[in-house]
């Protein structure tokens, strides 16, 4: 059982789809888990339906759905990095790797879930996975935490291959879906869910498991 997890982000909302449940299992097992969420995703283009914010009020919305996100999901402590929304990549690397470092020197993680740079669709996943794989890197062999990544590429599989862990979550998709739900600005839930509901077989089915890649660094 893992004792720490730390999640690296760059956005309120990432944790929702690819790993809120496996958060939710491990936590209940008994493991604490920091949420280092490095912006407030205040560029993005969502603003709900019928809208629920503006340019200006957008940061403060993600904030509170984050924090409902977490709660759902029973994360104990979210870190919220006060970086630029779609800026990551531009971001001096050392500052970054630093504020990375910084987490891991503090919290002395055993597994860290960040995103598969290159696999991930969005500069902001890259640039984010690229940075704590950096970080870790740099670190001495015997003190590296497992590091577990999220890929969503188009044809990622056919290059990475199989993901070698693979989450049954099936006991937690009430924390998953309300993670999603929280992020109503973003997600329109009941659109995605069309004809069906939370409890029909084909939803739990569709989001009952989560899967992630192992980086091997050598």
């Amino acid at each position: 059982m893992e004792n720490h997890i730390l999640v690296v982000f760059p956005h309120p909302d990432d944790e929702s789809f690819g790993t809120s449940g496996t958060l939710a299992k491990r936590i209940h097992e008994g493991a604490q888990v920091t949420y280092a969420c490095l912006t407030l995703g205040e560029m993005a283009r969502n603003m709900g339906k019928p809208l629920m914010a503006n340019r200006v009020t957008l940061p403060e919305l993600r904030k509170k759905e984050l924090a409902e996100s977490a709660r759902s999901i029973g994360i104990q402590d979210v870190r919220m990095m006060g970086l630029h929304d779609k800026t990551i990549e531009f971001e001096d690397q050392d500052m970054l790797d630093g504020m990375i470092r910084d987490l891991i020197d503090e919290l002395k993680p055993s597994l860290i879930i960040t995103f598969y740079p290159g696999y991930s669709v969005h500069p902001d996943h890259d640039a984010t996975g690229a940075a704590v794989i950096r970080t870790v890197a740099a670190m001495p062999k015997g003190e590296r935490p497992v590091v577990n990544c999220v890929a969503f590429s188009k044809g990622c599989e056919k290059i990475l291959g199989k993901p070698d862990v693979m989450v049954d979550i099936q006991d937690f998709l009430p924390n998953k879906f309300g993670s999603i739900r929280a992020h109503s600005s973003q997600f329109r839930w009941k659109d995605m869910l069309g004809s069906l509901t939370e409890d029909d077989e084909q939803i739990k089915s569709r989001f009952s498991k989560e899967r992630f890649w192992t980086y091997h660094f050598e």
